[in-house]
This record gives C-alpha cells, structure tokens and sequence, in this order.
C-alpha cells in the first residue's frame, strides 16, 4: 500500500502515486493522508504531543505533561529514561514508610557530563546568537572528544568552548577566541590549548581566517554603511595581496582597514570603537595602521567618494 523510500538513511513513508505530495496528518483519526488522491497511507499515527496544555498564568507549580524530552541520539540509552516522581500519597509507601516505587536505572555519569556539557554549549551560543547547526556540530565535537578519552585532565567547559570556537569555524561563521571568552568562564589560553589538541586528537582541521570574515559583522555593529564596508574589505585585501602586514593577526588588519575607510567617510569611528568592537588594543590598531598608511592612495577602490582626502588621513 504504502511505499517506502531511504532519505539520509530515515524512512519516509509516501504515497505510491503522488511520492512527491506532502501527506497531511490527521491527529484525530491516526491516519497519514495524500492530499492529492486521498489515500490513506498510514495509520495509527502516535501523537507526539503534550498530553495536557500548561498555561502561564496557571498557579499550579506541577506540570501534568508526562511526555518528557524529545530522543538525543548523541547520549549512549537515547535519552530515554524514566525517573519516577515523589510519591505524595497513601498508597506509594509502604508500612515502614518506604517508598513503594524507586528508580531502578538513572542516568550515566558519562551521560550526565554529556549533558552538562551540551547544556553550556546551548546557553554559549544564545549568548552570541549563533544558530542551531552550529550547536548541533559543537556537540557532535565533544561527544567524539569526551568518547576517546584523549583530553583526560582537562576541564569539560574548556573543552566545550574550544569545540564551539571549531565549529564557528568549520561552519564559515569564525568567532575570535576572546569572543568565545567571553561567554565562557575559561580563559584564552586555555581555549587555545584545548583547540590545538583536538584538532590533533580528531585529526581534523579549520579553514584559515581571512580579514573578510569579520568585516561585515564588524562594520554592521559599528553602524557603518555598505561604501564603508566595501572600502574596508577592498583596502585589508589589497594590503595582503601587497604584503604590506607580514605576521599581522587578520583581526587586527580588518580593524585598522576599518579605521582608514571611516576616517576617509562622513562616517567616521575613534580607534577606541573600533577596538571594542573587534576586541584588540588601540595601539595593535595604530601598528598596523602606519603599515598601510604609506600605501593609502593605492589601497581605496576606484569608486569610493572620499569625504576627507587621502592625504589628511590621519598619521599616527
């Protein structure tokens, strides 16, 4: 009746006609219905839904859902366990005032440090709103970390934050490492240790930052405009295809190409701004400002309508 084709290894049931048609669930009846046709092509659909509804104004401090969390695959059971409630009356204790029924399985601590480490991985990326795939990749990367046993000795959150900083990367979205710093309680150096044994340890690697990973982010929380940004980026491109900044960090040649685009704009930003935004020093700025200066007139592109000529950009 019903045909069943593997996508990404997961059954999906369609409908032998019409295998394109999006079925329609019918949660009343428990049937899976073609639209097209109606066929009914599967039955006895189960309702993964909450049993009761809990409202916010409800004054009730219990929760009548019984229907616990959604399956985790990455923790060794699934996640699906069962913890039986306190009992509150007579009949859950017995005549010495035990308790009748008890928790035979709780979790694992392995799974406990899984969990733990997944829920400071969701609550990081929140904090820099970094969306879900880049959570679900992190804790793919720990859970082979924590699985081989070949970071013993370091701390589980610093293991987590290095492998958030990895994922950023892998994913094309790079954070810096004080970024990720600063939503952890782990310092810098620790970080960076972590992200150098993993990288051994799973014998995988990242993609090298460029100076246009950051800039749009950068120019976007400094409120500049679109000409500043692409002045920016065609200026810290230029300034590494010449060589201008040998041993420069790119982080610190996209701040200083920031500082010459809005210095020459109507838009213009203080080194201090800038150096908030992209989380370096005023004076690492200065550095590799008086690197590109000399070569100003050469950097811009051809197009961009200068407020302050190129010879009254500031000198440092």
């Amino acid at each position: 009746m019903a045909s069943t084709s593997r996508l990404d290894v997961l059954p999906r049931v369609t409908c032998p006609n019409h295998p394109d048609a999006i079925l329609v669930e019918d949660y009343r009846a428990g049937d899976m219905i073609c639209p097209e046709c109606g066929l009914v092509v599967g039955d006895r659909v189960i309702d993964v839904g909450s049993e009761w509804r809990t409202f916010s104004n409800d004054k009730a401090t219990k929760d009548p859902s019984r229907v616990g969390d959604s399956q985790n695959p990455l923790l060794s059971d699934g996640d699906l366990t069962t913890m039986i409630g306190k009992g509150t009356g007579a009949a859950s204790f017995d005549e010495f005032g035990n308790s009748k029924y008890q928790n035979r399985r709780t979790m694992s601590s392995s799974d406990r440090a899984m969990m733990n480490a997944f829920k400071e991985i969701t609550t990081m990326a929140d904090r820099i709103n970094l969306p879900r795939n880049i959570v679900d990749r992190t804790n793919n990367l720990f859970k082979q970390v924590y699985e081989q046993k070949s970071l013993k000795g370091r701390a589980n959150d610093a293991i987590a934050s290095a492998c958030l900083y990895i994922a950023c990367r892998q994913e094309g979205v790079p954070r810096t490492f004080k970024e990720i710093c600063a939503v952890s309680r782990i310092s810098k150096k620790e970080i960076g240790r972590c992200f150098k044994l993993i990288l051994k340890a799973l014998e995988t690697s990242v993609d090298l930052i460029t100076t246009g990973d950051f800039m749009s982010r950068f120019c976007s929380n400094l409120g500049l405009p679109k000409q500043v940004q692409m002045a920016a980026t065609h200026i810290a491109r230029k300034a590494v295809e010449l060589d201008l900044v040998p041993g420069r960090s790119p982080i610190s040649v996209a701040a200083a190409a920031i500082y010459m685009a809005s210095q020459a704009s109507a838009e213009k930003r203080t080194q201090k701004e800038i150096g908030d935004i992209a989380g370096v020093a005023d004076v690492t700025i200065r550095q590799s400002y008086r690197l590109i200066y000399p070569r100003a007139p050469d950097l811009f592109p051809a197009d961009f309508k200068f407020d302050t000529p190129v010879d009254k950009l500031p000198q440092l």
